[in-house]
Order: structure tokens, then C-alpha cells, then sequence
């Protein structure tokens, strides 16, 4: 307990020295938690731009529909099953769909197209897409008219107010046609998407198809994003064995992909920080035992043991450390949050490219609590490793020859 309190006087002593030695520190966990921090936000919010264009984050569909999807892999939509997926507390939305592939028709030029017969309200509320109406109106449960891409609106040469004619293969082999007005035209930030999609109110589609009560999918949205695997295996085990519950990564695998390969590459750049980190520490401590050099050769001169006077640095090592390591984690947790309400924002031509593709041209921070642990710990463990380095100097200590001037 005497060695605790004698490390503890020792600190302060020095002040400039101690000041110095948790500064590297402090930085170190502030640079390491931001880093961090802003590399899960762009990440996040790249898959929250990705979920909010079509998917959402999770989809229920009838067992086998995701690998056949054609509409008799459809089911009737119940309200019972919508309250029972609603139950769950982290989705905050859920989408009934009815989706197939038609024949679209302007006066003289035919394309194919997705066709998607949705509710307006609840698909607003899942993707947003009243956000992505270019010119026109938005969709009412009512309608009996279409939302065109505006890439496949210019591909069939039609405006707002204009006339498209639908044709396709409807429930159990049925003949579906139909013609319909344009009421509006959204713009979806992939070319793959904005080129051949359509948006019918769910009742006409319905209709069209001849699948009364009958939907293809249910897209959800979360609360909680985190919560994205643990939503889905609750799911999964509430519902009857006749539905599949796929989150975003399975029916997407190549954009999950690219997230792990860039979040590997980030692990290296996360690397060199840390690299950066620990010479900045190491630096201070070589600074720390050049000019305690004397002290230490008189007090083991005087009788006092190396391994008692090792052990007292390693105290004073480690108090600054954990010092340094709690004020950088109480300082980079305000910072963090200002970077998640005010984030970064790319300059006017950058920004119009992002927005191009329909992602927000933002770097925004994460403020997920594992960060600040995980960082906070990475650079205490990094700092009382290299605490061992004055122990290591003190034990091969030579008290006359660290007397000489």
C-alpha cells in the first residue's frame, strides 16, 4: 500500500512530466475512438442508404420464394400476421408487397419492368419513398395509377399524366393487363433500380394479378440496426415453418462483401494508428527514464531492491495510463456525439456525385458503446505493455554508472 501511495506522490512531483506522458495517452484514446468511430458510421449509414432504397433490413417471404420468385410463391396477407411481426420491439415498420415482372408499354415503345404493388403509408414509412418523388404526386391506397423510375419513364418516352399499359402473367397462370395513368416519378439513386422499376397502389396490383389478398413479401424496418441478426432468429422462430425471415446481407451478399473487404482494409489503416500510438507513448517513457536516471541510481545505491523500485514505476506507469485512458474516453464521448449530429460533409462536387447515387454525402460517427470500450482497452493494454520497458531498464540497472554525470 506504501509503494501505491509513494507512486501516486511520485506522479506529481513532475508535473510536467506526468502532464506530457498522459497527454500521449489521452490523444491516443481520442484519435483511436473517432477513427473508429467514423469508420463504423460510414459503414452504417451506407447500408442504411442501401435497406432504405428497396429492401429494407429484413424481408419475410413464403418458404422457397427467394429462390422461385414467380407469384404462386405468394401468401395471403393476414392481419394476425402482421401483428404478430409487429409485436417484436425492435421493428419499427413493416410493408406488404405484392412484386412480379410486367410489360410496360408507352405508344410505341415496350420495356420490361418490375412491378410492385405496394401500401403507400407503410412503404413511406419502411423506405421513405415519398422522399424520392422527382415530379408529380405521391401514391393513395385508392389509386389507380403508377409510379415510374424516371429511368424507365425515359426509356418509354412518359410523363406525368401520361398512359402505360401493363401486361404479364398473373396468379396461377392468370392473363394480367391493364392500363394506367402516370401519377408521378421517383429517382432511385442505382441505375438497376430507377431503370425498371414501377409502383402500383397494393389493391390494383392486386387486381392486375388477379391475387386478391395475396402479397409476396413483407419488408421491415428496424429501431435498432445492431439488433439486425437477433431480430431476425426471433422472427424466424415466432413464425410457422411456411415463411422465410432473410435479412439484408443474405438477399444482398455482394454489398455485405464489399462492407467486410473495406472493413478489413480499415483494420489495417486502424493498425498503423495504433503502430503511431504506442511510439508516441514509448517516446515519453524514454523521456521519463533519461531524467530519472540519477534518482534511480541513488535510491538503489542507498539499499533500496530493483525489484521494488521496478514495481514502483510500473505503478506510476499504470496510474498514468488508466488516468490518461479514462480522460481521453470522457472527452472523446461529446466529440463523438457532435460528429453524429454534425456530420462531416463533403464539398458541392463530391456531394453532388454521392447524391447522384442516392447515398447522403455525410460522414457521419457511430456512437455505439462497444466503441469506446474496445478502443479505451486496446490503448490501456498498449500503454502497460510498454509500462514494462522502464521495469525492464531498472533490473539491468547499473547504480554507479547512472550517477555519472
Amino acid at each position: 500500500m506504501w509503494l501505491l501511495k509513494l507512486a501516486w506522490k511520485n506522479l506529481w512531483r513532475n508535473r510536467g512530466r506526468t502532464v506530457i506522458t498522459m497527454a500521449a495517452i489521452f490523444f491516443a484514446v481520442i484519435f483511436s475512438v473517432v477513427a473508429d468511430s467514423l469508420t463504423r458510421g460510414v459503414f452504417e449509414n451506407l447500408v442504411k442508404n442501401m435497406v432504405s432504397y428497396y429492401t429494407g433490413y429484413i424481408q419475410v417471404h413464403q418458404k422457397g420464394y427467394w429462390d422461385d420468385q414467380v407469384l404462386d410463391n405468394s401468401f395471403r396477407n393476414e392481419n394476425t400476421l402482421l401483428k404478430s411481426i409487429l409485436q417484436e420491439q425492435n421493428i419499427s415498420g413493416v410493408a406488404s408487397r405484392i412484386e412480379s415482372f410486367a410489360l410496360a408499354s408507352s405508344e410505341t415503345v415496350t420495356k420490361g419492368c418490375m412491378l410492385a404493388g405496394i401500401d403507400p403509408q407503410q412503404e413511406n414509412e419502411v423506405t421513405s419513398l415519398a422522399k424520392k418523388l422527382t415530379t408529380g404526386e405521391y401514391l393513395a391506397i385508392g389509386d389507380h395509377a403508377v409510379l415510374l423510375g424516371e429511368g424507365l419513364a425515359k426509356r418509354l418516352q412518359l410523363k406525368v399524366r401520361d398512359t402505360i399499359v401493363l401486361i404479364g402473367q398473373g396468379y396461377h397462370g392468370a392473363l394480367a393487363a391493364g392500363k394506367y395513368p402516370v401519377k408521378g416519378l421517383v429517382k432511385f439513386g442505382t441505375p438497376g433500380l430507377n431503370d425498371k422499376v414501377l409502383f402500383l397502389p397494393l389493391p390494383a396490383a392486386q387486381e392486375f394479378y388477379a391475387a386478391e389478398e395475396m402479397v409476396s413479401s413483407y419488408v421491415i424496418s428496424l429501431k435498432d440496426p445492431g439488433e439486425l441478426d437477433k431480430t431476425a432468429n426471433a422472427l424466424s422462430a415466432k413464425l410457422q415453418n411456411g415463411y422465410e425471415v432473410m435479412t439484408w446481407g443474405e438477399m444482398l451478399p455482394e454489398i455485405k462483401q464489399h462492407i467486410q473487404s473495406d472493413t478489413n482494409s480499415m483494420k489495417y489503416i486502424l493498425g498503423f494508428l495504433y503502430v503511431l500510438i504506442c511510439f508516441g507513448i514509448f517516446g515519453t517513457l524514454l523521456m521519463m527514464m533519461v531524467e530519472r536516471r540519477l534518482e534511480m541510481g541513488m535510491l538503489v545505491a542507498i539499499g533500496m531492491k530493483k525489484g521494488k523500485l521496478g514495481l514502483l514505476l510500473v505503478m506510476e506507469l499504470v496510474l498514468t495510463v488508466v488516468a490518461g485512458c479514462l480522460s481521453g474516453l470522457l472527452v472523446s464521448i461529446p466529440v463523438v456525439y457532435y460528429l453524429k449530429v454534425n456530420p462531416i460533409r463533403f464539398g458541392s462536387e463530391t456531394a453532388a456525385a454521392y447524391e447522384r447515387f442516392g447515398f447522403e454525402a455525410i460522414i457521419p460517427a457511430s456512437v455505439e458503446p462497444d466503441i469506446f470500450i474496445k478502443q479505451g482497452i486496446i490503448v490501456l493494454i498498449a500503454g502497460l505493455i510498454l509500462s514494462l520497458y522502464p521495469l525492464y531498464k531498472v533490473l539491468r540497472l547499473d547504480a554507479v554508472q547512472a550517477m555519472k554525470r
